[in-house]
């Protein structure tokens, strides 16, 4: 017998290679469901030989989604909903995001069961700093676009996460390279899986590597964040003085110039009165 859960919404991460990484809880969710929305039965069905059972499968998936998710959620009052994606955590780079939020708002309860997030697991093994990140999904395919997208947050001060296929992979790390800068960077692949690797180096350095050998399986591309700014010179502090002077006192001129170029107030003021003089 399996456990009779509740009416509602049930978000279940499934294993992104290893099966062994199916958590109990888990297991008991998708054993438990009445029914399963799924990105491809096929996948799942596989899942759920490993489990030793049938699972009962509805497609949940981009081409769907809206046609579905109305009666999914009106299902959520009387039976328990389980959504899993192929591989990983549901929502992550996937349409789940709508149907829980139409499930809340139709007042039916949402429960998550975490597990294995292939982002998650490439930053802890990437060896970059992990305090703050940004995950970006899969970058655009065409050249123009994908290069807006990374002008987009070259400046933002922290780790990238992405995803990426191995036909495209050499092109979007040389044209983060382009983008962001020759920064540290991390490929890693095949996450929990038998041929599993994580690569390190420069951008340009892994764009060369995989130029001629587009490597196979789920790829997560890593990039360390921009280096400190260098630090704002004598010329560049009268340059910000003078343009402040001209709409601020003194004092308030050189407070604003030390907050953004980060330098000493008391220094600054010094130097507002002598070029008043």
């Amino acid at each position: 017998m399996h456990a009779v859960l509740t009416p509602g919404l049930y978000i279940v991460a499934t294993p992104i290679g290893n099966l062994g990484d199916l958590s109990p809880r888990a297991s008991e969710i998708l054993l438990g469901a009445d029914l399963v929305a799924v990105e491809d039965s096929r996948v799942t069905a596989g899942l759920f030989r490993h489990l030793g059972a049938k699972g009962k499968m509805i497609p949940y998936h981009d081409h769907n989604a809206d046609a579905v998710r109305p009666g999914l959620v009106a299902r959520m009052a009387t039976e328990a909903i389980a959504l899993v994606s192929d591989a990983g955590t549901p929502l992550i780079s996937d349409p789940g995001f709508k149907l829980v939020r139409d499930a809340r708002a139709a007042g039916h309860p949402v429960t998550t069961i975490p597990g294995p997030c292939a982002a998650i697991a490439a930053l802890t093994l990437a060896g970059l700093p992990t305090d703050r990140f940004l995950f970006l999904g899969f970058l655009p395919s065409k050249q123009q676009a994908r290069a807006e997208a990374i002008a987009e947050i070259a400046g933002v001060r922290a780790t990238l996460v992405l995803y990426e296929s191995g036909p495209r992979l050499s092109a979007c790390l040389a044209a983060l390279a382009e983008g962001l800068g020759d920064r540290e960077a991390a490929v890693a692949r095949e996450i929990s899986k038998k041929f599993e690797e994580c690569v390190t180096g420069s951008l340009t350095q892994l764009a060369a590597r995989y130029a001629e050998a587009p490597p196979k399986g789920e790829i997560v591309v890593v990039v360390a964040p921009p280096g400190a700014p260098a630090p704002a010179s004598a010329d560049d502090a009268d340059a910000a003085l003078a343009e402040a002077l001209t709409r601020l006192p003194a004092s308030k001129a050189a407070g604003e110039v030390a907050k953004k170029l980060g330098l000493d107030r008391k220094a600054l003021y010094a130097r507002a009165m002598e070029m008043k003089e």
